[in-house]
């Protein structure tokens, strides 16, 4: 496999990246217990953008189209458990600020919020990557309510930022981890976002642009 750097913004593929210690089960705790408590009552809502629309972690007792703004989604996490390893980095999605997203708002059950949370937590968290925030999301109906989403944190080594076409084609050809490969993650996100109508055509033009593109 080559190297591939962009002039532009000297970003090599692959990186080598510390992406830090995993958060201890305390840890995790305290992330979790720390952001309910900003929560302002009342029916927990999560905001899906990525994989939870096609593979959501808990049960749900509403789902509802909607739409945050002030962030967008992009690939712009480094992934070396998920979608790719420390060798071969993969990428997956976040939000980021500016723009605004579409995707699904969750209302998650009453009886059994502590599951659904250690789930999320434990999916979404396993190192500091995202901070867990409130967002406020319109729902299809116009009714505004407030949504856990994981922001992007782009002080940490594991932010990509929107990475040149050169570099985002050699993750495509070249990242798999856990979940299998990062292409299948966005071709998959893709494809539900598309089902539902709220098609993400600008994500799909530079997958396109990519693939075809030479590694």
């Amino acid at each position: 496999m080559t190297v591939s750097e962009s002039a532009c913004t000297n970003v090599i593929y692959p990186p080598r990246l510390d992406l830090g210690a995993p958060l201890t089960p305390e840890q995790l705790q305290q992330s979790l217990q720390a952001t309910m408590a900003c929560h302002q009552g009342g029916p927990v809502w999560l905001f899906a953008y990525g994989s939870l629309i096609w593979r959501p972690e808990c049960t749900a007792v509403e789902r509802v189209r909607g739409r945050v703004h002030g962030y967008h989604r992009g690939l712009y996490l480094w992934s070396h458990e998920h979608r790719g390893t420390p060798q071969l980095p993969g990428l997956v999605f976040g939000l980021d600020r500016g723009g605004s997203c579409s995707g699904f708002a969750y209302r998650l059950p009453e009886d059994n919020l502590e599951a659904a949370h250690n789930a999320l937590w434990r999916r979404e968290m396993p190192v500091p990557s995202y901070r867990p925030h409130w967002l406020n999301c319109r729902l299809e109906d116009g009714s505004q309510v407030q949504a856990l989403g994981f922001v992007l944190e782009r002080h940490l080594p594991s932010y990509a930022g929107n990475l040149p076409d050169g570099v985002l084609s050699q993750v495509l050809a070249n990242a798999s981890g856990r979940y299998g490969t990062t292409r299948d993650y966005v071709e998959q996100t893709i494809s539900a976002l598309r089902s539902h109508a709220m098609p993400d055509r600008n994500l799909e033009a530079r997958l396109k642009r990519c693939v075809l593109a030479k590694p």
